[in-house]
Order: structure tokens, then sequence, then C-alpha cells
């Protein structure tokens, strides 16, 4: 089996076990609230929900963006991966505003009804516990193996959800032990805010995405830091990237001595082109040759 294939594979059973684990918490938390009423659950059964949408988003991103480039897509598919992520956020959004609405209705008219049966939301919260670590465990073996971004995403998520998780426990513990029945209020509060800036990170990423925006700037240094002084290199110019859900796209002018054969020319571009992708493997990088010292011609574009 090439790694090719055995990377593909690995990355479906992160995306595959990443939906198990949140359909099963959405069972178990749906119970959970019809039992207790906590509000506090009530967030953190909204915060499954979505991460059960964002989990089969990100497994037909997953699988879709695999697809090899093809007449209609030349450039591949990783678009996808933008336009789930940025749905998902708006979706998100939505969720938190009706818990944080809800809280403060909660806080604003003094409600003294206590959440009920805290034993059994304890436990099914404890479980969400178990069960997270154990997706984000085997989530970061996978992107250790393949550096699949998508993975590395859904395991930063699913390690956030657990401050909304001990957050419910807590927010039991205080109503049975203390009676203390506006904790729950002001957890799922808290629970909410944290939704809403995790969907405004995840929608800024994707926007920026489908907006051609360039990528990190250290990934664009670390190019240049290759470039430089590269075997063959007299220098280099034009520098532009371009992130598409999880590949980088880079176009780059380098300056080669216009004396050499083409056959050289082409050796030492490659050569180039194989020292970045050993570097950035999620990269698609085209690298146009200059001869040294030429000139733009006027009737060239300026970009």
């Amino acid at each position: 089996m090439s790694s090719a294939v055995s990377d593909k594979r690995l990355n479906l059973s992160a995306g595959l076990l990443s939906c198990a684990v949140a359909l099963t918490l959405v069972v178990a938390k749906l119970w959970a609230f019809q039992q207790t009423g906590s509000l506090a659950i009530a967030a953190t059964l909204a915060d499954s929900a979505m991460d059960l949408m964002m989990s089969l988003a990100a497994l037909a991103a997953i699988a879709y963006a695999a697809k090899p480039a093809d007449d209609d897509h030349n450039f591949g598919h990783t678009s996808a991966e933008d336009l789930a992520a940025l749905g998902q956020s708006l979706i998100i959004l939505a969720s938190s505003a009706v818990i944080g609405t809800a809280a403060v209705w909660r806080l604003w008219q003094g409600d003294p009804s206590l959440p009920e049966n805290e034993g059994a939301g304890i436990a099914i919260v404890t479980l969400s516990i178990v069960l997270t670590l154990g997706l984000v465990v085997w989530q970061r073996r996978v992107a250790a193996r393949t550096n699949n971004p998508v993975v590395k995403a859904d395991s930063l998520h699913y390690l956030g959800d657990l401050i909304p998780n001990v957050g419910a426990i807590l927010a039991l513990w205080a109503s049975s032990a203390l009676g203390l029945a506006q904790v729950d209020s002001v957890v799922a509060l808290g629970a909410a805010l944290l939704l809403a800036f995790g969907a405004l990170r995840i929608g800024k990423e994707a926007w920026d995405a489908l907006m051609d925006r360039q990528a990190d700037p250290e990934m664009i240094a670390g190019i240049a830091a290759i470039a430089q002084g590269f075997d063959g290199v007299h220098g280099f110019h034009d520098l532009k990237t371009r992130r598409a859900g999880s590949r980088v796209f880079v176009n780059l002018h380098i300056e080669l001595d216009g004396d050499q054969s083409l056959h050289r020319a082409h050796a030492i571009g490659a050569a180039l082109r194989r020292a970045i992708l050993h570097t950035y493997p999620g990269a698609d990088v085209l690298i146009h040759k200059d001869p040294v010292g030429v000139q733009k011609h006027p009737d060239d574009p300026s970009v």
C-alpha cells in the first residue's frame, strides 16, 4: 500500500471516529438535558450537535478534497474545506446566540429553579470528557503521521470542547451541593461566548482562504529562506502564495544564469521545488525561471 493511500485511510478513520463520537455524545446529552433541565447541559448539547455537523462536513471535505484535479477543477477540490467551515461558523454563531439569550434571560428573571437529577448529568458529561480525550489522542496520532490540517483543526476544536464540559460538571455540582441555581446560567453564558469566539475564528480563516489571502508569514519567510542562496539560484522575486483549504499554492520567480543549458536550468528549478515540498509537503509549487538581470518588457502586465 502506498504512503498516500495509507495517509488517506488514516485521515478518513479520524473523520469517521469523530462523527461516531459526536453522534454518541449528542444522544447521551439529549437524554441528560431531558433529565436535568440544565442550561449548562443544553450548551454542551448544542456544542456536540455542532461538533457532529462539523465532523460530518470535515469528513466530506477530507474525502472530496482528496480527489485529484480534473478538467473542471485544475487546482483540485480543497476549497470545499473552506466552504464547509464558513457554513459551520454561521450555524455555531446562531447556536451560541440562542444559548446566550436563554442564559441572560434566566439571570435577568432571577429564576431560582435548580437542575434536577444532577448525578445523571454529571455522569453523562464525564463520559463526554473521556470519549473526547480518546478521540483527541487518536486525531493527534493521525495528524502527526499525515500532517492533515483538517484533522489537526478538528483535534484542536474537540480539545477546546473540554472547557464547557468541565464547566457543566461544576454547574451541576454547585446546584446540587450548594443550591446555587444561577451558576448553571453563568456557565451556559460562558460556553456560549466560547462558541461565538470559536465560530468567528473559524469563519475568518475560511473567508480569508476563499478570498485568496496569502499563507502565514512564517511559511512565506521559510520559502524565501530556502530559495535564498539555493545552489544555482542568483536571486528570486514575485513570491506569491494563496490558501485553498488544506493546500497552499506557491508561485515563485527565480533568477538563473542565462547562458547555461535549458536542461541545467530545469534541474535547478526542479531541485528547488523538491526542497520546498520537503519542508511544506502540502504545497503546490510553480517556479518560473528568469535570466539574471532580465528587464520586464513595457508591455508585460504589472501583476
